[in-house]
């Protein structure tokens, strides 16, 4: 490969370690933020429910402007801006209003940097001309295990929110700014579609596939939205846990994932995509199922590690479950898939707020328990995730010196987060 292509992988890598970073960082101090703001539980519901609503609005407007700029410039404008607005979500002055405002700003921001991170992680993945995918999702959860046990410490030190934020904010500006002259620009990345090739592709890509595979997807993230919304309130209010540990629910669950997803190209190789989406249907669900019902800490956390176990296949296995009914290489089939995503997610939060402040042990324990019957539903679907592939409309390819292993050059991303 090619010191350039080389150069590009690694800044894609560190574009995908920033977002766990900060994501992390700032979820997992939910119960913080709450105290910090006197948010009751509906008002802190609102709150976490407005980021994915707000990152599917930035996403959008990213797509947009790669059509213009290309990715590069996109993700080196918004990665800055989330680690600004995690900072900002730490002032505690100023009342709902600033606080709305900065929540929105980092969903904005956030969904932005998915797109265009996920965008440039396509093009590597083209040029490389093998599968790559799934490890950019591990990096991105090795650095939410860095951010998690940051908060675990910042809890421990009684750090307040401005200096909790701050810090992984910094180290994620510093890193993003360092590296992101090594992306792909725009005449680097898979050439842009013209409209009448977009229309064309439209109509040969079939609906009914996306519909089964994305199906599980969305279910795959409105079970991981509970997850790194509700883990760190969950162990914290309900299980007595400290302020040391209740971070530890979601580290647990993201080292689980890196652990599966640097096994998954292998299984989906070996076993195909069918029985490793079903398997961690199961798994996943019985994790869901075991957090809900946990007696202690210790139990949840070790819960939330199978769940993570489980539910980290199934987004990347979609994916490219995706790309192999798309027989236009523009990424049509991804780009309907990726509105799952949002969906999901908006849905998790949306589910989880409604429960939370239902009272009592048994609304943050519903938290876990509704998407564990749902995530049961993956199992039925996973027959879907071997779609006949589609025949190539193109008898060349886009990109002669590097066939395409991956989806397509998707231009929006989901949050990896899973």
């Amino acid at each position: 490969m090619a010191a350039r292509d080389r150069r590009a992988r690694l800044s894609v890598n560190a574009a995908f370690a920033v977002q766990g970073l900060c994501f992390a960082s700032l979820v997992t101090r939910v119960p913080q933020v709450q105290d910090a703001h006197d948010l009751s539980d509906g008002t802190l519901a609102l709150v976490l429910l407005l980021v994915p609503l707000i990152a599917g609005a930035g996403s959008v407007l990213a797509g947009v402007l790669f059509a213009r700029l290309g990715a590069a410039p996109v993700l080196r404008v918004a990665q800055p801006g989330v680690c600004a607005a995690m900072t900002l979500v730490g002032l505690t002055g100023g009342g709902l209003v600033r606080l709305y405002a900065a929540v929105a700003l980092f969903g904005l921001f956030v969904g932005a940097v998915d797109a265009a991170m996920n965008a440039q992680a396509v093009a590597v993945e083209r040029r490389y001309g093998m599968s790559l995918l799934t490890g950019f999702y591990a990096v991105w959860s090795v650095a939410g295990i860095l951010g998690g046990l940051w908060a675990a410490l910042a809890n421990r030190l009684d750090l307040a929110l401005l200096p909790g934020f701050a810090v992984p904010a910094a180290l994620g500006a510093a890193v993003s700014l360092a590296t992101g002259r090594g992306l792909y620009r725009k005449d680097e990345e898979a050439p842009e579609p013209s409209a009448e090739e977009l229309k064309a592709a439209a109509r040969r890509v079939p609906w009914r596939p996306v519909l089964i595979v994305g199906t599980a997807l969305g279910l795959f993230y409105l079970a991981d939205a509970a997850v790194s919304s509700y883990s760190a309130k969950y162990l914290q209010d309900e299980l007595d846990a400290g302020d040391f540990a209740a971070p530890l629910g979601y580290v647990a669950y993201q080292v689980a994932m890196v652990a599966a997803r640097a096994a998954a190209d292998l299984g989906v190789r070996r076993r195909g995509g069918v029985q490793v989406v079903r398997l961690g249907g199961i798994v996943g669900a019985a994790g869901l199922a075991c957090a809900a019902a946990a007696p202690s800490a210790p139990a949840a956390i070790a819960a939330f590690a199978v769940a993570g176990l489980g539910l980290s296949v199934i987004a990347p296995v979609a994916f490219s479950a995706a790309g192999r009914v798309d027989p236009t290489g523009l990424g049509v089939a991804v780009a309907r898939l990726n509105v799952f995503n949002y969906v999901g997610f908006v849905l998790g939060a949306a589910i989880a707020g409604a429960l939370a402040p239902i009272g009592g042990t048994d609304g943050l324990r519903l938290v876990f328990a509704v998407p564990a019957a749902l995530t049961a539903v993956v199992i039925v679907l996973a027959r879907g995730f071997a779609p006949r592939p589609a025949t190539a409309a193109r008898t060349a390819p886009r990109r002669p010196e590097a066939p395409s292993a991956g989806p397509g050059p998707s231009r929006t991303g989901g949050r990896p987060g899973a």
